[in-house]
């Protein structure tokens, strides 16, 4: 179903209309002339415009004009009498509508045929649209590489969970594959021909999160030129993955909370709700437990999203699983390497199962492609990555300081002429230095050993260039 605009100078077409699209399950309104229907495309989201040509004052040739500028994802279908006939034509052929009628005592068919063909254009689109933002192919139950028994216990709960339609909330530690199992989830559900629309919460500021998952209308702010749909939209009749929700800011939470008890969107700046049907899937590596009691998660979200939780193993916990995966990325890597490497070394294959990888699937799926790189024979050779146990201890320190009051000693301690500024940026900077030592270079994990945000940890690095 849609959400239609008519435009008609006759009031009775557009109750005909009205009336008629209604019960066919659309979302309907209606305007007498062209300067009404100019408006209401500026403050509202269309999938489809009907609009009669002639009309006093903003003819139907304008409103299509206006709707290509401000609204180019919304289809416009042009009703015209006989005399109008050849304007129609040149309309459709110029690119701009996307289909025309005659009006006749048929019109009422002619426009619900019309209309169903645009919505299909529409729907096509968005899922074109979701393919060229997401450039990986779906992903299926093989994608998720493993044969241990918590692997195994983990596809059998993606596939119990993928008839549903309830929403899902995916929790694990950094580099486990959580999207991988959001994608499995879609790709095994009833959904799985529509879109899969993934976005990352903590990488966006939270005005830009809004406008990129609810859309916005022209001039809902600077830069605002056109309509954009959001990504709820784009992921109509299909799935959503919000991934790091714990990073979402409490203003977005509230937001979000509304979509999901109303299953509507309303647009920044728009006056109009957008009924969305859309199965959520969100993940997070934070225990949001501990950020609902610290107050930085609201509890009402928590159980909206934690309909059915999905816990991903770290690769500690499924060590078996190490050699299969370590020839995945083998087979992944050496070909766009020019490399013909055989396989991977025994006593390598045995030394990657006994390490702990604190940055799980990712962090043995960045050493391979680095041992593949650097290979000269047909064998893999592979060396862990360094322990660094003087930066953790640094970073261990740090995080022991996050909890405890740091006493500065009174009196003359720093050189004469020492720049504040510089000195606190050096320590800054040699912290985070550590906290990604220990953490092998895993950010999220990082910021958490600084007892920072993950937004505030990307913020200093950008800083500092790291």
């Amino acid at each position: 179903m849609g959400n239609i605009l008519v435009c008609d100078d006759e009031r009775s077409i557009c109750e005909l209309l009205d009336i008629a699209l209604r019960r066919d399950g659309h979302k309907v309104e209606t305007v007498t002339g062209g300067d009404a229907a100019k408006r209401k495309i500026d403050s509202a989201l269309f999938d489809v415009i009907v609009t009669d040509i002639k009309m006093p004052g903003v003819d139907g040739v304008e409103v299509l004009r206006h709707a290509h500028q401000i609204s180019p994802e919304s289809a416009v279908i042009l009703m015209t009498a006989v005399d109008d006939y050849l304007a129609a034509v040149q309309a459709v052929k110029a690119g701009g509508a996307t289909d025309y009628i005659r009006k006749s005592p048929g019109l009422v068919d002619e426009v619900k045929l019309a209309i169903a063909r645009s919505l299909t254009k529409v729907s096509l689109s968005r899922q074109n649209f979701a393919l060229r933002r997401d450039a990986a192919a779906r992903n299926s139950l093989d994608n998720i590489v493993g044969v241990s028994p918590a692997l195994e216990k983990l596809k059998q709960t993606i596939r119990t969970v993928a008839t549903t339609n309830s929403t899902i909330l995916v929790y694990g530690e950094s580099g486990t594959g959580k999207e991988l199992v959001a994608r499995a989830v879609h790709t095994c559900s009833p959904r799985a021909g529509e879109a899969f629309v993934s976005v990352n919460c903590g990488a966006f500021p939270e005005t830009l999160l809004e406008s990129e998952l609810f859309g916005y209308v022209k001039g809902a702010f600077t830069g605002a030129n056109q309509n954009r749909r959001g990504l709820f939209e784009v992921a109509d009749q299909g799935t959503i993955f919000l991934d790091e929700i714990g990073e979402m800011t409490m203003p977005m939470q509230v937001k979000l909370l509304r979509v999901l008890q109303e299953r509507t969107v309303r647009p920044v700046g728009g006056t109009s709700e957008i009924a969305v049907d859309v199965r959520v899937i969100a993940a997070t590596n934070r225990d949001l437990d501990r950020q609902v009691t610290e107050g930085t998660f609201r509890e009402d979200l928590y159980y909206r999203l934690n309909v059915i939780p999905i816990r991903v193993p770290g690769l500690r916990e499924r060590r078996e699983d190490v050699p299969l995966l370590a020839n995945h990325f083998l087979k992944k890597y050496a070909p766009g390497a020019g490399k013909s490497i055989h396989g991977v070394r025994a006593a390598a294959l045995e030394a990657l199962t006994g390490y702990d990888w604190p940055g799980n699937v990712r962090q043995l799926e960045n050493t391979i492609e680095r041992a593949v790189a650097l290979e000269a024979t047909s064998e893999l050779h592979v060396e862990l990555p360094a322990e660094r146990p003087k930066a953790r201890a640094v970073a261990a320190g740090a995080e022991s300081a996050s909890s405890t009051t740091v006493s500065v000693p009174a009196g003359p301690v720093l050189p004469e002429g020492v720049n504040m500024e510089n000195y606190v940026a050096q320590i800054e900077r040699s912290l985070l230095q550590s906290a990604l030592g220990q953490t092998n270079g895993v950010q999220v994990r990082a910021a958490d050993v600084l007892g920072i945000s993950y937004r505030s940890f990307r913020h200093l690095m950008k800083k500092y260039e790291l």
